[in-house]
């Protein structure tokens, strides 16, 4: 068994939300439930019992309550939570009205900002009124090409107020990458900064968003948030006006339109290996109660807690960051790079705000104790309480680096889940000790397994995770996606009626999880999860390159993106061309898509279907048994990567 290396206090526990959700399953049910094992099988077992406890507990705002906690217990995908109930999602996360602060933000090169409850409530009105007076309606599609600026999340919260689909990215995103996107989705408003920061350097957008804009033809009105220069030029951007243009200015109420628990509230976007990304269309009601259960009971904030993730407005966990504004707490934003103008930013934010709850990916982490970082030494870091690892799995060095470097008397939360449900399978857990390498524990009400390739059960094995009971976050369909086909084959190909997440993950027998990375082809450089099809669409415009497979090698506590390229005859792999390459996928698709290293290969693998074997490809390189090579065109083609594994470490 792993090492223990942090435990909570006896009163720490009791002060926990956690507790207090047990102490009131307990008085509610006649239970006697002491510890979170015993609520965690409740809670998978009683399904309906478990959802309306938290809809309860987390005092959901509705103007109608439900009837029916969910109408098949057995239906996975399509059952249908909360029938009868009419809430709206932006009402309950501005349910605290008050001169508190819901928002403190932070860039590179400015001053913080802070932005009370009431003041963003009086925001999110105006703009809501323009949406209206823009022809926005319930089910039309906003597109935000944004920075992670409180703009972005009063425009998102507008949407919300009136039942339309918030969509976004962020501003790293070459033209292809978004057009891949937003282009399927048809919006009708699009809401753009003029630029951002990154490394102390300005990045202007405006040409991109006029490209952008014109070959999406559903866009009514571009609305542009001057961020890099107070007056930007839009002269060339087709339909744009400024948003203090654009928004009222003496609206004080917010009418919420009242919608079923299921209406459509976020596209999202899979990072799939084939074709353009996936669009999952996910439920007000679904995200914000799954969210709840996360945040008040998994991550234990408060009302006036601080709490920070960083994150851009393209990852879903911005999404799960801002829904911590329903529990009262203040979110901390912070938009440019995490290490400018120096390693320690991050951490004086969080000394200088008393952040509690302090949010990051694996690959930050790794990066910090690569560069000797130790703030430790350098801040006082009392207030925090929790640091939250995601994106990847954080290794046990990452571990035994933040309670060494960082923070000795602090719950260190790695969470993993997926856009796909715009949360967490397994994650934090308040009232228990921390295991070296291992995430705390499954989320309550989540049925989370390792199944064997047979679909048998494993305890203290890898596997892949299965989740064998319906959640109300699960997508509620995939956009343009003709009798569920897409839906059906993301999740259930493996295991009829059970979803499978594409991660290999171990259960132990203390109740902790431990997360291998991903089962397919997805990349997750510096715990960002990306797909292959960006990488592709690239490199299929130029006419030196016959062919290509990009895969992602796990190396020193991270994954690196390894790009191979078949070249078309009279042509070579030099220096210029894997220069052309890289900066081609910056520009088009975004940096985190540019591979960490390029090689020339004499073939690419391809099943008899003609299908890219990158799965095959990553074992190879790693020295695993590729089963199965009976299904390959040309099996052949794998030899040489099997020779690779030397250079890869180089």
């Amino acid at each position: 068994m792993s090492k223990i290396l942090w435990s909570p206090s006896e009163e720490r526990i009791k002060n926990t939300n956690m507790f207090n959700f047990i102490r009131y399953i307990n008085s509610k049910y006649g239970h006697d439930f002491n510890d979170y094992t015993s609520i965690y099988n409740w809670s998978i077992e009683n399904i309906e019992d478990f959802w309306r406890s938290i809809w309860d507990f987390c005092e959901i705002k509705a103007s109608k309550r439900f009837y029916e906690v969910i109408d098949d217990i057995h239906k996975m995908p399509g059952a249908k939570w909360f029938s009868g109930a009419r809430l709206n999602f932006a009402e309950n996360l501005l349910k605290y009205d008050d001169d508190s602060p819901a928002i403190i933000a932070k860039g590179e090169d400015r001053d913080y900002k802070t932005i009370s409850y009431n003041e963003l409530y009086f925001e999110v009105a105006n703009i809501a009124d323009a949406l209206k007076k823009s022809g926005v309606k319930e089910l039309d599609r906003i597109a935000a090409y944004m920075p992670n600026i409180p703009e972005t999340i009063t425009a998102m919260l507008a949407s919300a107020s009136i039942g339309a689909l918030w969509s976004s990215c962020s501003p790293d995103f070459g033209e292809s990458g978004v057009l891949d996107r937003f282009g399927q989705i048809t919006p009708k408003i699009f809401f753009a900064a003029d630029g951002y920061k990154y490394k102390g350097k300005g990045v202007s957008c405006l040409d991109r968003i006029a490209k952008i804009t014109k070959k999406i033809d559903s866009i009514e009105k571009v609305v542009i948030i001057p961020y890099l220069n107070e007056t930007p030029d839009i002269s060339n951007i087709r339909n744009a006006v400024l948003l203090n243009d654009f928004k009222s200015n003496n609206v004080s109420k917010i009418d919420f339109n009242q919608l079923p628990f299921n209406h459509p509230l976020y596209i999202m976007y899979s990072s799939g290996t084939t074709g353009l990304p996936k669009c999952m269309v996910q439920s007000a009601g679904g995200v914000l109660i799954n969210h709840l259960k996360e945040l008040i009971l998994h991550t234990d904030i408060k009302e006036g807690d601080k709490i920070f993730y960083f994150t851009t407005c393209g990852w879903m966990m911005w999404n799960w960051l801002t829904s911590a504004l329903s529990a009262g707490a203040t979110i901390v934003l912070y938009e440019g790079n995490p290490f400018y103008p120096d390693n320690y930013s991050l951490w004086k934010m969080a000394d200088d705000l008393k952040i509690n709850v302090f949010g990051t990916s694996a690959g930050y982490l790794s990066a910090l104790m690569a560069s000797g970082s130790e703030p430790i030494n350098n801040l006082d870091l009392s207030s925090i309480k929790t640091i939250l690892s995601t994106g990847s799995p954080l290794s046990s060095e990452g571990f035994d680096f933040v309670y060494s470097k960082i923070k000795k008397d602090v719950q260190l939360s790695s969470i993993s889940g997926g856009t796909d449900l715009n949360g967490c399978f397994a994650l934090g857990n308040s009232i228990a000790p921390v295991y070296e390498g291992e995430l705390q524990c499954r989320g309550l009400g989540m049925a989370v397994n390792a199944f064997d390739d047979s679909g048998h059960f494993l305890i203290n094995r890898k596997g892949e995770l299965v989740c064998t009971q319906p959640f109300p976050s699960m997508p509620i369909f995939f956009w343009d996606d003709q009798d569920n086909k897409k839906y059906l084959s993301a999740y259930f190909d493996n295991f009829p009626n059970i979803w499978c997440h594409g991660d290999y993950i171990e259960i132990r027998d203390n109740g902790g999880v431990v997360i291998y990375g991903r089962s397919d082809a997805t990349l997750n450089p510096q715990g960002v999860r990306i797909g292959t099809a960006d990488i592709y669409r690239e490199i299929e415009k130029m006419s030196e390159i016959e062919d290509s497979v990009v895969i992602g090698h796990e190396a020193n506590n991270d994954v690196k993106v390894i790009l191979f390229v078949k070249m078309k005859q009279g042509f070579e792999l030099t220096e210029d061309m894997i220069t052309k390459i890289k900066s081609t996928i910056r520009k088009n698709a975004s940096p985190r898509h540019v591979p960490d290293k390029i090689f020339a290969v004499p073939d690419i693998p391809y099943t008899l279907n003609m299908k890219k074997v990158e799965l095959a490809v990553k074992k190879s390189i790693s020295g695993q048994e590729v089963k199965n090579k009976s299904a390959l065109k040309n099996p052949e083609a794998l030899d040489y990567f099997e020779n690779l594994a030397k250079e890869l470490e180089s």
